[in-house]
């Protein structure tokens, strides 16, 4: 037998899979590929496209090949400096904002750079729980309820942090989050915000989906705990520039050792990201009329799409409120826990594993975010629809009017239809 080196796996990254979303995505794809009709609900990818001024900006400069400074174009720095102060009223320096190749990547490097533990919510993404293990970071899940809507409330994490009151903690915060969409009032986040500087807290505060709230009234918790949080943004969600691999963080002054620290490991890592990609951002985030009215129709489609869906949930018998933004629901089956473990059905990855088989929806087990496995939630991204198409047909229907069940069959419809399956499957 020929020699083979042996197996020597870092013991962190050990028995760790794909990410979630990622694989339910190929697995999709798959099914597709085999003549299956599968409804795509697990990825959360942006169905809008990238804007057309955006995309010309792309065209102009894709000639740009020079390597950028490790944290960022400085014309994009100081573009995004000057939307989180128009957006958001907090004031940062172009200085203050780094640029990496998606946020996700910059959230890593953070994680690796600061020492401490990390605390999120259950639910929470996929990968901040992850990305901590690959590190060998300490991970403390913050219980929350679906009453309130799955929200990390103050006193969760003021208990935890009495607990041990001298620990370094990075808390992530996600609003509207993703799986369920929800956000925080602004007594919440000024709450929120005291505990934090009472234990000296750092906060990432992740608003990649800050601009589909469909009120387009996001506010950030920078604004009432600017000296510790820091803001993570990009292009993926809002932009629909999930492939062009964009994100950014911005620091606050007094946090800017944290910053230089992630900028030693970028150098030494991804160097910068590609600079006709940072030239063309330049145009997202200085904005204009354009993209007013792009993030304008987008948020009245996803918001009458979340309508349609959770109006057909609570019909079904499951307590469901509508969201606040992004383009995610998490329903809690457990009202009709008995119906369903008469089929077979005890935890939330053969929820999702029988709605595939039977119905062809493809969503996310409730597991997978952090909450327990025998908890029947689940999480759908209603993403399975042309986002150009629904722009052509929502800038047809006068502003001021609401998008009716017919345009969401029309132009949405695989959304639609998915949904339908769902209830239909329950009954």
């Amino acid at each position: 037998m020929p020699f083979q080196p042996d197996v020597h796996l870092n013991l962190n990254v050990r028995g760790l899979g794909v990410s979630a979303t990622l694989a339910i995505n190929e697995r999709s794809n798959a099914l597709r590929q085999q003549g299956r009709q599968v409804y795509k609900l697990g990825l959360g990818q942006s169905p809008f496209p990238v804007p057309p001024s955006v995309v010309d900006a792309l065209r102009q400069f894709a000639g740009e090949k020079d390597y950028l400074p490790v944290t960022g174009l400085p014309a994009l720095q100081e573009a995004i400096a000057s939307h989180l102060d128009r957006e958001h009223d907090v004031a940062f320096r172009g200085e203050d904002i780094m640029i990496g190749p998606g946020s996700k990547e910059l959230m890593f490097i953070l994680q690796l750079v600061y020492y401490g533990d990390l605390v999120i919510p259950t639910p929470s993404w996929v990968s901040y729980a992850p990305q901590a293990s690959i590190i060998g970071r300490r991970v403390h899940w913050l219980p929350t309820h679906r009453h309130n809507h799955w929200k990390l409330s103050a006193d969760s994490l003021d208990a935890l942090c009495q607990r041990d009151p001298g620990r370094p903690r990075l808390v992530i915060l996600n609003y509207p989050a993703n799986p369920h969409g929800y956000t925080f009032t602004d007594d919440e986040l000024q709450e929120i915000a005291e505990v934090a500087r009472r234990h000296r807290l750092i906060l990432l505060s992740d608003e990649i989906y800050g601009r589909t709230r469909y009120d387009g009234q996001h506010r950030s918790i920078a604004r009432y705990y600017p000296e510790g949080t820091i803001i993570s943004d990009g292009l993926s969600k809002w932009c629909g520039a999930g492939g062009w691999r964009l994100g950014a963080f911005a620091f606050p002054p007094n946090l800017s050792w944290l910053r230089d620290a992630m900028a030693t490991v970028a150098s030494e890592t991804y160097t910068s990201v590609a600079a006709p990609i940072q030239h063309a951002a330049v145009s997202a985030f200085q904005g204009g009329a354009d993209i007013d009215d792009y993030l304008f129709q987008s948020r009245r489609i996803l918001k009458g799409l979340a309508a349609y869906q959770v109006a057909a949930y609570q019909r079904a018998g499951l307590d469901l409120a509508m969201p606040d933004g992004a383009f995610y629901l998490f329903p809690d089956f457990s009202p009709l826990a008995e119906r369903l473990h008469q089929r077979g059905i005890h935890d939330s990855a053969a929820l999702c594993e029988a709605l595939l088989e039977d119905t062809g929806v493809a969503t996310l087990p409730g597991d997978a975010f952090g909450r327990p496995a025998g908890e029947l939630t689940l999480r759908q991204a209603f993403v399975d629809f042309d986002g150009q198409a629904a722009l052509d047909g929502a800038a047809k229907v006068t502003a001021e009017a609401s998008l009716g069940d017919d345009f969401l069959r029309q132009y949405c419809g695989n959304c639609t239809t998915a949904m339908d399956r769902i209830v239909d499957w329950l009954a």
